[in-house]
């Protein structure tokens, strides 16, 4: 759909949807997550836009926002992929495009669409076999509606590391001055944090960050435990969205970032998209061989192409 024919009308919920170039893989760590969380929610708020659902998927990402006009929603959505895209190169180490353009985006008219598409979002985790409840997933972000630590202990300053309170006095200054935050910098936060602080610390960015207006979504039921219900009881499907998956599951893609640094070979999991073809081929093969991902699945992970028969 191009720009000029997309269609947006004032208060109405639009499906907005994002999809790599040739389905490579987006995200790879929690900082990768953590990185486009925080730059969407620096750059929404610039815009008289409504954000009332965010999914971010291993290789896709799906938005369900309102805008004022159809110049607010293609500016606001071109801004954030623009950023992020920039940022990901430079851990990535790659240049040129990532997102396929444009955006796709398709209006919900009704109440029920609009609630056949906030279910679709908060499902697609599911559908996936990544969890087996919606809100298990964080990054559809269901969790933190009735929670600022939904996945981690609540924060105790008097018991909480000085490593810990030094990090969130840095992620409180960013947010204050509407700046998102950076891998290099997450790596830096998350340093010298044990496992269950950094748990904390990134509940705490999610929370602090967070601009998903939950209240809107909820109308569409009456509270958030009938949407809860909603969401585990009915599959969400998208009659306007012919969305491709590869595999059968996405459970896969974490399993393949272990297996590669179980290896020993790779320090930092960005490297493999960076390799030579040669050894792309080789940590191919190795992959193939101990997970049940598909050679498609692999090659996404990789950012290979390959070779039709």
């Amino acid at each position: 759909m191009g720009r000029h024919n997309r269609k947006c009308y004032s208060g109405i919920l639009n499906h907005c949807y994002q999809n790599t170039i040739e389905g490579k893989l987006i995200f790879y760590t929690i900082s990768d997550f953590l990185v486009y969380f925080t730059i969407f929610c620096t750059i929404t708020p610039r815009y008289k836009v409504t954000v009332v659902g965010l999914t971010l998927m291993y290789d896709h990402i799906h938005k369900s926002m309102s805008a004022d006009s159809r110049k607010e929603l293609y500016r606001c959505s071109q801004n954030i992929t623009s950023v992020f895209a920039k940022e990901h190169n430079k851990t990535l180490k790659r240049k040129g495009s990532l997102f396929r353009k444009p955006f796709g985006s398709v209006p919900k008219y009704s109440d029920k669409k609009a609630r056949s598409n906030i279910i679709y979002l908060a499902n697609n985790p599911v559908e996936r076999s990544i969890v087996k409840y919606a809100e298990e997933y964080r990054w559809n972000f269901l969790a933190y509606y009735n929670s600022n630590h939904p996945f981690s202990k609540k924060i105790s300053k008097h018991s909480a590391s000085k490593y810990l309170l030094w990090a969130m006095k840095v992620v409180d200054k960013k947010r204050k001055n509407s700046e998102y935050l950076t891998n290099p910098l997450l790596q830096t936060l998350f340093k010298k944090l044990s496992k269950t602080e950094k748990e904390q610390l990134v509940d705490y960015i999610i929370s602090v960050y967070n601009v998903i207006d939950y209240q809107t979504a909820i109308r569409f039921w009456g509270s958030y435990e009938k949407m809860i219900t909603a969401i585990h009881s009915t599959t969400g499907e998208e009659y306007d969205l012919n969305e491709v998956f590869v595999g059968k599951r996405d459970d896969v893609y974490p399993t393949l970032t272990s297996l590669v640094l179980q290896s020993g070979k790779y320090k930092d999991i960005h490297s493999v998209v960076s390799l030579s073809a040669a050894e792309k081929i080789e940590l191919f093969y190795y992959l193939q061989g101990r997970s049940s991902a598909t050679a498609e699945q692999i090659a996404k992970y990789l950012h290979m192409r390959l070779e039709k028969s």
